[in-house]
């Protein structure tokens, strides 16, 4: 149904049937044209259903006029099973309660779109659980783990979804409602009987290893099986039936785990020793190789592939004595017993990012799913492992296994060629090598995530002809119609069709960031999102940011795979038809807050900061911007004017005046609920002219030379950072100077420093060095560039010498480190200025690593700058804070003010509600004399004026210690 008009009367009948939303608009369409796998298809709209009526009501309509339906919880799967040409039931929105829990009974009652982890939460205060866990567990939903019949890293000792349901509730496309169960409980008409008639067949037609998951499981409908239709429906891919309602088995949790983890020589023996261990009960054994591990992880034994053996009981001890019997039975190369729950759950964090780490070669080449998870006896995993690794090379492609060796399944993300007719055809004749390797060892061409169109075609590789034609039946039986996400499981499209990569333009696009990882492809870098929707977590715990909009919204078009996904639509041009200009695109990114927290939270290291810079950049070229893009994207040159012309007593004093303010607000673009803050009588240069030089301990500052960055923030608006990071840096030991006229008191002779002497006025308004952040953020990139070529030009005194640049605003400093080298990538000094870049804490522990900082010994509470999270790194300060006995955690998230973001109207209430998710209540947990620590201006601004309270920068912080120990 192409028809613009049919289009119309479809969604209007579906208006008039269904309570929940129905949504045709463009980025509703476009949001769901993909999940986590390889393939696109275009729906005509999504329905979000309040209940199983609704659910029913749609299918009447759709069924009438012959559209398919396809359902969709998370959209994380990785074969293609939640996309679909036809009508999409989101079942996120509405239908995602656990309905009821018993604890004696060990259920639960959950709706499809209940995301596990919400499950989790219910469950664990009865020391209970359920039992299959995916590394998408903070963001998959039951339903969707139902139709793939999920596992996770623990089917070892809980087996898949499958085994863990109990009675599921179903409608099927031609509306009738089904409670199924054991002992054919719920089967529609006919089932019974086909079966009855291929007895043999099914006894015998299905290889026999944990973690089959292909095919429909029709040997759960077995009499010696109890004949459990719940069962068989699982991993049937939304093709039978639409569910409604799930009752689910729960297991004990074990009171106390240790992580054993075993290093080998290879993946080849790692998988060889899983089986083996099998017998002492673990509760996981996972597998991966040093080609997905990150070069910085802890915590790791010898060798170049590892097994993450989990063991459980009642205590500790216990847990640990049983991960010691399996050090000692593993004959392993090194090993480590992990204990503290911290350190396990870094470890973990690893293992559960392959799925995003993994879709990079390490030489940044693009590797796709596809051949995600096959499964062979866990006997035979290693023999299996070495003549796939034989079959890549064979084919010239290279891939990273991991995955859970002991039951024999195997995930890998391949470096396919899915952009040339080449490359796809290669594609396509390694596919079916491959499967008949799977077939060959005994396995199952999918292991958890289900067939879709990714491996369907291949089924007869696998059960021969006849059992696929008799999967076709059981489909007759089930939905006559063929209404379910057709073309999943039987009657499949090819595989190497649908390849959501076909609608990218070929050429490269033109953009103004260098996108130097992506090899200057801004359709490379949109790539990169690959669904995996860890931007959809909505716990709040730990340092994590991505994504602060979409946990305050909840949609879909606030995460940044939402973004991503639409960014593709306006590449693809097929539903996103004006480009660059598209108010879709624009709307979407509007409550992007640019707090880079996706550029080191996302397995992938999607930037969608940097992708709205580069929009905005291109939607308002030749055209009028918002008007905060005037006032706030300009700040540095009103706050230049402004400190020129010694008028801030005057502005402050304006400013204060309701209705005068009210009138600036409204003509900036800034929202009337926030306060306009006061500008510094004295900007910071200004001091350091004329302050009076004394050396740190009385001396001559013989230390080492650093360049104190002023940036605008610290300049006009909070210099009390400055002078106190001043007072620091030279207590330290530091000689302190000033870009551009770096005016260095009393030089010491011959070292150099006297080429820093540039004659400059600091305030003369093109001398000003300045980090372009203000720019970049409200996409103006062409003035950007400019600002940061003047700034180059200005620093050249400095990068001819070893001094390193001290910038204390975290996101100065990161926009300095990334931004800068990205906007101007053909300028060498871009790049030499960016690895100069230091923040305070690692001046101090690079640059004076012998000096001890007064000692505080008092709590801090507060919150590590986002883009410090996303950037910089917060250990220097960690061991700062420590070695000035500053105990406790700073938070994570984002503030919500976000520098110009939360002052621009209609952000108002996101902006405070980012505040309220991690940033507020830690403050209000605060012990008394609590330190407030916010390196940030924006988040020191966010805390004045949400809660008043007083937020402060470490080194003030410092500097009022320095005082009260009396050091000159």
């Amino acid at each position: 149904m192409t028809d613009l008009g049919d289009l119309s009367e479809l969604r209007a009948e579906l208006c008039r049937a269904v309570r929940g939303e129905v949504a045709f608009d463009v980025t509703s369409r476009a949001l769901t044209t993909m999940d986590a796998s390889n393939y696109r298809r275009v729906p005509l709209g999504v329905v979000a259903p309040r209940d199983a009526d609704d659910v029913a009501a749609a299918l009447e309509v759709c069924r009438a006029r012959g559209v398919p339906v396809v359902a969709r919880g998370g959209g994380t799967s990785i074969a293609g099973q939640a996309t679909g040409t036809g009508v999409v039931l989101d079942f996120t929105r509405h239908m995602n309660r656990v309905l009821d829990l018993d604890p004696g009974e060990r259920t639960a009652v959950v709706q499809p779109g209940v995301v596990l982890d919400r499950l989790q939460e219910a469950a664990a205060p009865h020391g209970l659980r359920f039992g299959p866990d995916p590394s998408t567990h903070s963001r998959c939903t039951l339903g969707g783990m139902i139709g793939n019949n999920a596992c996770g890293s623990h089917s070892v000792v809980w087996g898949t979804t499958a085994d863990s349901v109990r009675e599921l509730s179903v409608l099927t496309a031609r509306g009738q409602r089904l409670r199924l169960g054991r002992g054919w409980a719920g089967a529609p008409d006919g089932l019974r009987e086909l079966v009855e008639s291929e007895l043999a067949r099914l006894r015998t037609g299905f290889p026999r290893l944990p973690r089959r998951i292909s095919g429909y499981a029709l040997d759960a409908l077995l009499p010696e099986n109890g004949a459990d239709v719940a069962r068989s429906f699982c991993g049937s891919e939304g093709t039978l039936g639409v569910l409604t309602e799930a009752v689910v088995r729960l297991v004990e949790t074990p009171r106390a785990r240790v992580l054993a983890v075993l290093g080998y020589a290879d993946e080849g023996a790692a998988a060889d020793a899983a089986a083996g261990l099998l017998p002492y009960g673990p509760l996981t054994v996972e597998g991966m190789a040093r080609d997905l591990v990150p070069s910085a992880a802890a915590g790791l034994p010898r060798g170049d592939a590892w097994l993450f053996v989990e063991t459980g009981g009642e205590t500790a001890g216990q847990a640990r004595a049983r991960a010691e019997a399996i050090v000692r039975a593993a004959d392993a190369v090194d090993a480590a017993i992990v204990g503290d729950p911290a350190a396990q759950r870094a470890l973990w964090r690893i293992r559960e990012d392959a799925s995003g780490t993994a879709t990079r070669m390490p030489d940044g080449t693009e590797a796709w799913p596809g051949w995600e998870d096959c499964a062979v006896p866990p006997e035979r995993l290693g023999a299996y492992l070495r003549r796939f690794r034989e079959l890549l090379a064979a084919h010239g492609l290279r891939g990273a296994p991991y995955g859970h060796f002991g039951d024999g399944c195997i995930h890998v993300r391949i470096d396919f060629d899915l952009l040339t007719p080449a490359g796809i055809g290669r594609f396509r004749r390694f596919s079916g090598e491959l499967a008949e390797l799977v077939v060959a060892h005994g396995g199952s061409l999918s292991g958890e995530h289900g067939d879709g169109q990714a491996r369907a075609e291949l089924l007869p590789t696998m059960y021969g002809e006849r059992m696929v034609a008799l999967f076709e039946q059981v489909k007759g039986v089930w939905d006559p119609d063929d209404l379910l996400n057709p073309g999943m499981l039987v009657r499949p499209a090819p595989l190497d069709a649908n390849l959501r990569f076909a609608v990218l333009p070929r050429r490269p696009v033109d953009v103004a960031f260098g996108y130097t990882a992506d090899r200057g492809d801004f359709s490379a870098a949109v790539r990169r999102c690959v669904g995996v929707a860890k931007c959809r977590t909505t716990e709040v715990s730990g340092a994590a940011v991505m994504c602060p909009s979409f946990r305050v919204t909840g949609e879909e078009e606030h995460s940044t795979r939402g973004r991503a996904r639409l960014l593709h639509e306006m590449l693809a041009g097929e539903l996103v038809t004006d480009g660059w200009r598209s108010v879709e695109v624009r709307d979407a990114l509007d409550l992007c807050l640019s707090c880079k927290g996706c550029r080191s939270d996302c397995p992938v290291g999607v930037d969608m900061a940097t992708y709205k810079a580069e929009f905005l950049h291109h939607h308002y070229a030749g055209r009028r911007r918002p008007a905060a893009h005037y006032a706030l994207g300009r700040l540095p040159v009103w706050l230049c004017w402004a400190g020129r012309t010694r008028t801030a007593p005057l502005l402050n004093a304006l400013a204060s005046l309701r209705p005068l303010a009210s009138v600036v607000k409204r003509l900036g673009g800034i929202t009337p609920e926030r306060g306009i803050p006061r500008l510094a009588r004295e900007p910071f240069t200004r001091w350091w002219r004329r302050r009076s030089y004394a050396p740190a301990d009385g001396g001559e500052g013989a230390g080492d030379l650093v360049v104190l960055w002023p940036d605008t923030f610290t300049e006009h608006l909070s210099p009390s950072v400055g002078r106190a990071a001043v007072r620091v840096l030279e207590a330290a030991g530091l000689r302190v100077a000033l870009p551009p006229t770096l005016r260095l008191r009393r030089p010491p002779v011959g070292d150099g420093s006297s080429a820093l002497l540039n004659p400059v006025s600091v305030l003369r308004g093109r001398g000003r060095v300045c980090c372009g952040l203000t720019y970049v953020s409200t996409g103006q990139l062409d003035r950007a560039r400019a600002v940061l070529r003047r700034t180059l030009d200005l620093m050249e005194p400095v990068l001819d010498t070893d001094a390193p640049v001290v910038v204390l605003e975290p996101s100065c400093a990161a926009a300095l480190r990334t931004d800068l080298p990205e906007l101007l990538p053909e300028d060498p000094r871009a790049r030499r200025l960016a690895d100069r870049v230091l923040t305070f804490a690692e001046a101090l522990g690079r640059h004076a690593p012998g000096w001890t900082p007064p000692l505080l010994d008092r709590p801090v509470a507060g919150q590590t700058h986002c883009h410090q999270h996303a950037v910089l790194g917060d250990t220097a300060d960690r061991r700062l804070r420590e070695a000035a006995g500053l105990t406790g955690e700073l938070s994570g998230g984002c503030c919500g003010l976000a520098g110009n973001f939360g002052f621009e109207k209609g952000h108002w209430e996101v902006s405070a509600a980012c505040a309220e998710e991690q940033l507020l209540p830690s403050v209000r947990r605060a012990p008394a004399g609590a330190v407030i620590l916010a390196d940030g201006y924006s988040c020191r601004t966010q805390l004045d004026q949400l809660a008043g309270v007083r937020g402060r920068h470490l080194a003030e912080v410092l500097a009022e210690g320095l005082e009260g120990r009396g050091d000159t």
